[in-house]
């Protein structure tokens, strides 16, 4: 008869080594898209006027690039996540001061409501990358390639606002810039590929 012989496994072979540990990027997508949210309120209330919505569409944009860079390796690590965080609460801190100062805008005028209509478009993409991390139809590598998106039509929204006015020309460039994300993100949460969790 033969005899198997059964040789003891160390803590360090029965437990998987992951030199940087993944942090779920749940929260983080899920916050841009609150954020997002809030924006699009601060101009539908009036409590913010364009100009000030550019600039803190330009703050976004700085967060998206953040996230972008944080998983384009397909991980982000708690120090990458605490670094999107601070810049979240900075942004979040800047939006409730935007929306309580002494200036106001005109929720019913064109430029607001162009500019209303882009910022409401964002959030609604931003909520889809959420859900998408959510329901596991994103990878952490499409979410970088998504938010790179995202930061780059922030910017277009920024500069679009700047001097506090969205002609119809600058509306119809956010509408392409918003339409090219939709299809890519649509396309990444509809491929083959799935989160490992």
């Amino acid at each position: 008869t033969a005899t198997t012989e059964i040789y003891p496994l160390s803590l360090h072979d029965a437990l998987p080594i992951s030199p940087r540990p993944e942090v779920n990027a749940a929260t983080v997508t899920q916050r841009n898209a609150n954020q997002q949210e809030r924006i699009e309120q601060g101009l539908r209330s009036g409590e913010l006027n364009t100009k000030e919505a550019a600039r803190l569409e330009r703050q976004e944009a700085h967060v998206d690039h953040l996230e972008a860079q944080a998983m384009k390796d397909g991980q982000m690590t708690a120090a990458e996540k605490a670094r999107v965080t601070a810049a979240q609460n900075a942004v979040s801190k800047n939006i409730h001061d935007e929306k309580h100062d002494a200036q106001h805008g005109h929720p019913d005028s064109a430029s607001s409501q162009r500019m209303q209509a882009a910022v409401q478009r964002d959030a609604n993409q931003q909520q889809r990358i959420a859900n998408g991390v959510k329901d596991g139809s994103l990878t952490n590598h499409e979410v970088a390639t998504l938010e790179r998106g995202q930061a780059h039509d922030a910017r277009v929204q920024a500069r679009a606002g700047a001097d506090g006015h969205v002609g119809a020309a600058e509306s119809a460039h956010l509408q392409n810039t918003e339409n090219r994300q939709s299809t890519r993100v649509a396309r990444k949460k509809h491929n083959a590929r799935e989160r490992a969790n």
